[in-house]
């Protein structure tokens, strides 16, 4: 008897270990799936903001709003207009990223060339709006979301799940030759756009002014990095791991003027001592300047 329940206690611990053990993997490889939709999802979205109807409208007004923009540190509400509608609570300083992008074919559905982030046509006579950050889900847990303009209404959508930061950067090409010169966060191109002097006798003439020069419409590359979450992580393990969503130079640099970019194991457990197994994935999107009308 005493023999049988030794192996029954070594059977039993086996089959525990080997269960969590699978548990472990099929969460990893759902980490893996999940980041690998969400950067190709940012990616298509970011490249759409250079598409160009050469058909139909092959210059694109110098007046016009820049087509990317972003916000450092913020959240928005589901269905507020834009970048406008703001919501209070911001998971890890997680960053805002809106791409603006004009629809192809004839209305109403289009051709189907274009799409928003929630996979909708846009049509060549409407503006497409492809908006990503990060937001709560009914249980309590941080998504990158997507949101995006109906018939309508503004609606978002989830993305990805298990998110514990979104970062963007934005390569800015100074020189006009095609190619960033410096990659800065969302405060530093507001900050140089506010140095500009908009010229103008009239707020409108400023305003239309500042839209031709602003420092939104010199961003020739978006750098996109996503902190996900999986299972749970001894605290033994995790206690000492800090993550740097942009590299370890960047965060030793700039993580106290850019929120969210460095994070530390400790801090995103909490009281709780929740530990867990995180990943940083993301990606740099080229974005082509396209012509002016006065060109």
């Amino acid at each position: 008897m005493a023999l049988g329940l030794a192996v029954l206690l070594g059977a039993g611990t086996l089959l525990v270990t080997s269960t969590r053990a699978h548990a472990a993997l099929v969460e990893a490889a759902e980490m893996d799936d999940s980041g690998r939709y969400a950067v190709d999802a940012l990616a298509r979205a970011v490249r759409l903001a250079s598409y160009i109807d050469w058909e139909h409208a092959p210059l694109q007004d110098p007046a016009a709003p820049a087509r990317i923009v972003g916000l450092d540190a913020r959240s928005l509400t589901r269905t507020g207009a834009g970048i406008t509608a703001l919501a209070p609570d911001v998971a890890n300083g997680s960053d805002v990223l809106a791409v603006r992008f004009r629809g192809s074919g004839a209305p109403p559905n289009g051709d189907g060339a274009t799409l928003d982030c929630a996979g909708f046509p846009v049509h060549r006579e409407e503006e497409g709006w492809s908006i990503f950050y990060v937001g709560r889900n009914a249980q309590g847990e941080n998504e990158l979301r997507c949101k995006y303009r109906g018939a309508s209404n503004w609606s978002s959508d989830a993305v990805a799940g298990k998110v514990d930061s979104f970062q963007v950067l934005y390569g800015l090409d100074l020189d006009a030759d095609g190619a960033p010169e410096r990659y800065v966060n969302a405060g530093m191109v507001t900050a140089l756009d506010a140095a500009l002097v908009p010229a103008g006798a009239t707020p409108e003439e400023r305003s239309a002014d500042l839209e031709r020069g602003t420092h939104w419409k010199r961003v020739a590359a978006v750098r996109v990095a996503l902190l996900l979450y999986g299972g749970h992580l001894d605290a033994g393990l995790g206690a000492g791991i800090v993550h740097d969503l942009f590299g370890a130079d960047y965060g030793a640099r700039f993580a106290a003027f850019d929120a969210g970019v460095r994070l530390s194991e400790s801090v995103l457990a909490g009281r709780a001592g929740a530990y867990r197994v995180r990943k940083v994935v993301g990606t740099t999107v080229a974005v082509p300047v396209a012509p002016l009308a006065t060109e």
